[in-house]
């Protein structure tokens, strides 16, 4: 088994032991509190929803992309599932940690041929939600 498994491995235990931890639900980094549904699911399912936020800090860590390109892969990913939701957090995540609106739009444009213009027209649009007064 090569090493990067070897690690996934050892922190996927790591977090499965942690199992028993209490979660307060609320995005530690900036100390916003979480949709409402994904709260009242942690609520419901203490230990999955522990798994999860757990899940969220170890992937991050893990590796060397810093949290801003973190925050733009993670709003290219939201804008291909058309995802409202996760594309104004993650745009706003993404701006908070240094990204530039150019960098936003831009990592939303880079997408057209992959995911098609109807659907990175849809995420534009909720990006621009967030200019909105």
């Amino acid at each position: 088994m090569d090493q990067s498994k070897n690690i996934v491995r050892v922190l996927v235990y790591k977090i499965f032991i942690k199992f028993g931890k209490v979660n307060n639900l609320s995005d530690e980094k900036s100390g916003q509190e979480l949709p409402k549904h994904y709260m009242n699911i942690g609520r419901r399912y203490e230990k999955y929803g522990d798994v999860l936020s757990d899940l969220g800090r170890v992937v991050k860590e893990i590796g060397p992309i810093d949290d801003k390109t973190s925050q733009l892969i993670q709003l290219a990913a939201s804008a291909a599932i058309r995802s409202e939701g996760a594309v104004h957090s993650h745009a706003r995540q993404a701006m908070e940690q240094g990204a530039s609106s150019e960098e936003v739009y831009q990592s939303l444009l880079v997408l057209t041929s992959t995911i098609g213009f109807p659907n990175v027209a849809a995420a534009i649009s909720w990006v621009d939600d967030l200019f909105k007064d």
